[in-house]
């Protein structure tokens, strides 16, 4: 019988590259190209791209940011562009937040959908809410963090946008988890809302931290030719006060979009006592040295202090024993 043609003659079926997805905005993020984002998140490329541009028109400093709705017209036409990985010239800033926000919503599924949503109603607390988001899928944890270290970026500039931790957090609710029922999810965006609000306000107190000024170059210059994005870097000179010697380091500005997810898992001293986030830096070994984006509790924690002796970040510039080569 016909056993079928010839390898040489079979007709090449083209199959598409899982990160060459022909739309970015309601698939998967596994269809997505993924790049590393300051932190070390691994997030789609397009979300890095939007962020980039946004900063560059000066979104944080627009009045309204991510509340003020932009013109359907061309929400419709840079949408088109995105799909393929071109961000159109001269574009309003709140059009490009409208579809940062739309990015969200339109997932297969929300980001916050796999935590149970009693858990989210009964978090009250920074430190209920850090252990509810760290139950999180990698995937699904990495775009929160995206996400609440932009909103901290809109809230820093509150002064010109008039967007506090609540106002950002209530724009930002609806899209991050999905409900049939819309009185269901009216109520539970309340929930969200609160819970997006603490961890905001929680990155926030962590970037207090960062003794290095945030400047606009430090959100346009991480994006090399590849699309990642990678943290700045200061030179720095500090003085330690017990002996005075002054010491030359090299930190990465990540400290400046501090991620909630940097506490300490073990945030507790012996006694019970919180102490004080730590940062995590990276220390020069050499000129050729390039540090590469931080990852979940790499460097910077520690569990021996309290909150009666708060921990100066730049003393842990050294490498811990546990560290040492």
């Amino acid at each position: 019988g016909f056993l079928g043609l010839p390898v040489e003659f079979e007709p090449e079926v083209p199959t598409r590259v899982p990160s060459a997805s022909a739309n970015v905005f309601g698939v998967s993020t596994e269809s997505m190209q993924l790049s590393y984002d300051s932190r070390g998140n691994s997030v789609p490329a397009i979300l890095l791209l939007m962020q980039r541009h946004l900063f560059a028109l000066g979104g944080l400093q627009a009045e309204g940011i991510f509340r003020i709705t932009g013109d359907n017209s061309q929400v419709e036409y840079v949408r088109e562009q995105l799909n393929r990985g071109v961000v159109p010239e001269e574009i309003d800033a709140h059009c490009l937040a409208g579809l940062i926000k739309a990015w969200f919503r339109e997932l297969p599924s929300g980001v916050l959908d796999s935590l149970d949503p009693q858990q989210v109603m009964q978090c009250e607390t920074e430190e209920q809410c850090t252990q509810l988001a760290r139950l999180l899928p990698p995937t699904e944890y990495a775009l929160l963090d995206w996400a609440i270290n932009l909103m901290a970026d809109v809230v820093q500039q509150e002064h010109l946008n008039k967007m506090n931790a609540r106002n950002i957090a209530v724009v930002f609710a609806p899209n991050m988890t999905q409900m049939a029922d819309p009185l269901t999810a009216l109520v539970y965006s309340v929930q969200v809302m609160n819970f997006l609000k603490t961890l905001i306000s929680k990155t926030l107190r962590e970037r207090e931290y960062s003794m290095v000024e945030p400047t606009e170059a430090s959100y346009l210059e991480p994006f090399d030719d590849d699309g990642d994005q990678r943290p700045s870097i200061s030179c720095i000179t500090y003085t330690q006060k017990d002996n005075e010697e002054k010491e030359t380091a090299i930190i990465a500005q990540e400290p400046l979009r501090a991620s909630f997810r940097n506490y300490s898992q073990n945030n507790e001293t012996a006694d019970g006592e919180e102490h004080s986030p730590i940062p995590s830096v990276y220390k020069q070994i050499s000129a050729e040295d390039t540090p590469t984006p931080a990852r979940n509790n790499d460097i910077g924690e520690s569990s021996n202090s309290s909150p009666g002796n708060k921990i100066n970040p730049y003393l842990l510039l050294t490498k811990p024993k546990e560290y040492a080569t």
